[in-house]
């Protein structure tokens, strides 16, 4: 019975390892349907203003923004990177690491000098790993990351694209586009010459301005951007917490597999066991007889 005894020990600890990978998935599953709110509430904000920006590239203006011009020659960029602070959610992390890592060495090819932020401990104890510099590194933007947190690291950029000190911006990110979907991207998010698409527009179209359109220009691309960037992140909590549910789904149906078959391959010891148990006991009695 001591091959007996050893499936039972390892029958309790996969139903014990079952019960904390349910657990979580139940966790990622709640915090998911929050940030997912979050998330659909962003999109529409940033879909909205984002259309206002294309409206008015399209109309006949006499000036434009900074954070609108293309530069002619792009010398210093920044690339930031979004990951969890967090694993146990599959392949959301590496997908993310391999497009940064990829769309690093083509600008770097290019001749242009990347600068590395990254934000999550999983990215950052990867590109240690690796050895790759970083000029900056986060670790607190968490699940419930706020605007005004984001806004703190949009301001920084803005500031540095208006002063000539970085030439475009890419963030890397998982894009939330459904439950179903989501993708690992590089995306750049200055300039923001393309924030609209212009779908919903045609042709030259005649504003009248009220206070003038050089002010209200200044307050809406500057708030395009940091909605933009404010969406990626979220866009990345989201799919991360995806990730994860479906990781433990996926951790916990293996577990119950395994407890099955642990149970079967149990029993089957535990029929051997009687049968060699009454098989000595008729041969005692023979014996005696």
């Amino acid at each position: 019975m001591a091959n007996a005894r050893l499936l039972v020990k390892r029958l309790k600890a996969v139903r014990n390892i079952r019960k904390i990978t349910r657990t979580m998935e139940l966790i990622a599953t709640s915090r998911f349907k929050k940030a997912m709110d979050r998330a659909t509430e962003a999109a529409e904000y940033t879909r909205k203003i984002s259309e206002i920006v294309s409206d008015l590239g399209q109309a006949d203006l006499k000036f434009s923004h900074p954070l609108l011009e293309q530069r002619s020659e792009e010398k210093k960029s920044v690339l930031l990177v979004l990951t969890a602070n967090r694993g146990l959610c599959g392949g959301y992390n590496a997908s993310v690491l391999r497009q940064a890592i990829s769309h690093r060495r083509q600008l770097t090819e290019r001749g242009v000098d990347v600068s590395l932020e990254v934000s999550g401990k999983r990215g950052i104890k990867f590109l240690n790993f690796q050895k790759v510099a970083m000029e900056q590194s986060y670790t607190h933007f968490e699940d419930k990351t706020s605007f005004a947190e984001v806004d703190e690291l949009g301001s920084r950029y803005v500031d540095d694209f208006i002063a000539g000190r970085i030439d475009r911006l890419d963030v890397a990110y998982t894009s939330f586009q459904s439950v179903a979907r989501q993708a690992a991207i590089v995306e750049r998010i200055l300039p923001i010459s393309s924030l609209g698409d212009g779908s919903e527009g045609g042709g030259n179209i005649d504003y009248e301005f009220l206070p003038s359109a050089e002010e209200i220009l200044s307050e809406i691309v500057p708030a395009a951007f940091r909605a933009k960037l404010f969406k990626c992140f979220l866009d990345a909590i989201v799919s991360e917490q995806i990730a994860r549910m479906v990781a433990m789904k996926g951790a916990t149906e293996n577990a119950d597999e395994m407890a099955g078959n642990l149970k079967q391959q149990y029993n089957r010891a535990r029929q051997a066991g009687i049968t060699s148990e009454l098989a000595e006991i008729i041969g005692g009695a023979a014996a005696l007889g």
